[in-house]
């Protein structure tokens, strides 16, 4: 209000001057009693006009002023809050975008560390069943020998019973028979 009201006094005082001068460089004969009252008269009126103006205009222009300044304070405002606002969403949006970077290097970490453990879940699985398949092989041919002995012994058996036969048919006569059964009786009678 200070500077509004030095502003106006200071324009009134440079306008009287003004017309000071304008009134001195007329260079008419007239009185200056009479210019001097002139002048008076008119800086009076002047200042009566300024006055019912100052009157009358201050407090529509203060209410004015007033409400521009709080229209300016009040957007000042709404912007200062639109961005804190805007900077509030950025690191939200910037944490979240980090969160999902971290997220995804440790799914990824996690799918790898997933196939590597299937992978080695697959070689162990192979390497038990080519154990398992060797085992079963050299089962199968243990059983495939063991039988083909039992084949042979059998076979080897029955050849030896008919070459005992045959040698038997072909050596040992009536003689031998009778013999033989005289001996068996007398080592049965011994043991009774």
């Amino acid at each position: 209000m200070y500077k509004k009201t030095r502003t106006v006094l200071l324009t009134s005082l440079l306008l009287v001057s003004m017309t000071g001068v304008a009134l001195a460089a007329g260079g008419g004969h007239a009185d200056s009693g009479v210019l001097l009252k002139d002048f008076l008269w008119r800086i009076l009126n002047f200042g009566c006009v300024v006055a019912i103006l100052v009157y009358f205009l201050r407090k529509p222009l203060k209410k004015g002023l007033a409400g521009r300044t709080e229209e300016i304070e009040k957007a000042l405002a709404e912007a200062k809050k639109a961005k804190e606002e805007a900077e509030a969403k950025f690191a939200e949006y910037d944490r979240k975008l980090d969160q999902a970077t971290e997220e995804i290097a440790e799914i990824s970490d996690a799918i790898r560390r997933e196939g590597e453990l299937e992978k080695q879940r697959i070689i162990a699985n192979a390497k038990e069943m080519a154990v398992k398949i060797e085992q079963d092989a050299e089962k199968a041919a243990e059983l495939e020998v063991a039988k083909a002995r039992r084949e042979l012994q059998q076979e080897a058996t029955a050849l030896a019973v008919e070459l005992a036969e045959g040698l038997l048919k072909k050596n040992f006569t009536k003689d031998d028979d009778a013999r033989l059964i005289d001996e068996y009786m007398q080592k049965v009678g011994e043991l009774h």
